[in-house]
């Protein structure tokens, strides 16, 4: 790993500390393998008892630690013969979100993502993982050519929230999401969302209004992000470990209100850690929560969507 968050800083001095011995080893050829391993079980036992208590604010940096597995690198992983499928057929392409056809364990599906880059390069391209109407129009676009013919649908969501700029709202942003949300409800096809890292506002559910809602371990899922919710209820973004805890965007809080319905673990330290575990795990999730709605039709999927998103509002309680 390159990157150590702010709560991990004695692991990342436990991880130098080995570095350095081996750099000694490999410089006066001295047999210090005992000591680094010592210290690797040390930094093993340090990085369980860090990532077993957790608090919201810091899941939610983990939920976007910048090796964290993106959309595409799901798609490239768990979908066999992707074809993307670019553009909204109205205004332009937008590349925060990902979509096309291709096959999970043989089976032809459509595929949906919001992707936020890897470096500077990407993020620029990708616009952060922040959609602009276009970018839902293309969703509603990919899930209607689904439900045409009879392909279920996947769906990696990972995004800070829709795109706010001007020229978003003047293109009909608020329109659009609700529009993607319709389509998904809507689909004759099964449909299953998993969050793999953010899941903000609007902008995450536009993808995410599907049979089976999946949640990394380590994910968020939330109205609003904590710095947005500080800036709003505080007027000071500094207030957002607070605002996290209030929000209740953890796996865990969503799966008590019965917002998810399936918490995939990650491997231990979260999934950037062990990025193809990961991986394995969500294709392993989806492929369990798939197999029961493929003998569904195109109506009692639709009806037992609505019920599940109407129960939302009758049984949730904070």
């Amino acid at each position: 790993m390159s990157h150590f968050l702010e709560f991990e800083k004695p692991l990342a001095e436990l991880a130098g500390k080995v570095e350095e011995l081996r750099r000694t080893t490999d410089a006066g050829g001295i047999d210090v393998a005992e000591e680094v391993g010592r210290l690797q079980d040390k930094a093993q036992k340090l990085l369980a008892a860090t990532y077993a208590k957790l608090t919201p604010w810091q899941k939610a940096q983990v939920a976007r630690h910048p090796e964290r597995p993106k959309a595409l690198d799901y798609v490239a992983h768990l979908i066999q013969g992707f074809t993307p499928l670019a553009g909204d057929r109205a205004f332009a392409d937008d590349a925060a979100v990902i979509g096309g056809i291709g096959r999970f364990r043989g089976r032809a599906v459509a595929v949906l993502g919001t992707e936020k880059g890897h470096d500077t390069e990407t993020r620029v391209k990708h616009n952060f993982g922040m959609a602009k109407p276009e970018g839902y129009r293309k969703a509603r676009r990919i899930m209607e050519l689904a439900g045409r013919f009879g392909l279920p649908i996947l769906s990696f969501v990972d995004t800070s929230g829709a795109f706010p700029g001007i020229e978003a709202e003047a293109r009909g942003q608020a329109e659009a999401i609700a529009r993607s949300i319709e389509a998904g409800l809507e689909a004759p096809v099964p449909f299953v969302a998993t969050i793999i890292g953010e899941g903000g506002s609007g902008g995450a559910i536009a993808l995410a209004a599907a049979d089976r809602v999946l949640m990394l371990e380590h994910a968020i899922y939330s109205v609003i992000s904590p710095e947005g919710c500080a800036s709003i209820l505080w007027r000071d973004a500094a207030q957002a470990s607070t605002a996290a805890e209030a929000l209740r965007l953890t796996a865990d809080d969503l799966k008590k209100l019965n917002l998810v319905d399936t918490v995939v673990p990650e491997p231990m330290g979260g999934a950037h850690r062990a990025r193809e575990a990961a991986m394995d795990a969500v294709g392993n999730a989806v492929a369990a929560a798939l197999e029961p709605l493929l003998a569904l039709d195109g109506a009692s999927l639709r009806i037992r969507r609505r019920e599940k998103f109407l129960d939302m509002g009758r049984t949730a309680t904070l």
